[in-house]
């Protein structure tokens, strides 16, 4: 059986899964970016958690993180599938912020975008999207 984490990690992997991009779980960035653009979801780090007794719980404030990737050939493009990627995040986000009830809360911070030069290729355009999932547990392992 998976653990909360997991499953809430999982979920947030499907929700991603039904926007117009391809959608990887810690995967590499492949040597080609689809025409539609790459989301990578990676696991992030759950920190330390706030503990409470009686019982005993462990409250997470999980931060993973969503690498949004496009290829356009032209500038312009590229900052416009970018812009259409991050959003279409934000909507499959606000739709469910509880992921089917698996967690509190699940909230993205604001974008941090990059240029991605490729030696004798289209340069790429990129943003890292923080991701906290706000979830209680009754064991850190779990």
């Amino acid at each position: 059986m998976p653990t909360q984490r997991e499953t809430i990690l999982a979920a947030l992997h499907a929700r991603l899964s039904t926007l117009p991009a391809t959608v990887l779980r810690g995967e590499i960035l492949p040597e080609r970016v689809p025409a539609d653009g790459l989301l990578i979801l990676r696991d992030g780090d759950p920190g330390d958690p706030e503990v409470t007794l009686s019982p005993r719980t462990y409250h997470y404030e999980h931060r993973a993180e969503v690498e949004a990737i496009v290829a356009p050939r032209q500038p312009a493009e590229r900052d416009e599938a970018l812009d259409t990627l991050l959003a279409a995040i934000g909507t499959v986000i606000a739709a469910d912020r509880t992921l089917g009830s698996l967690c509190d809360w699940i909230e993205a911070s604001a974008p941090q975008p990059v240029d991605l030069p490729v030696e004798g290729a289209v340069t790429m355009k990129a943003a890292t999207v923080p991701i906290s999932l706000t979830y209680s547990t009754a064991d850190p392992l779990g």
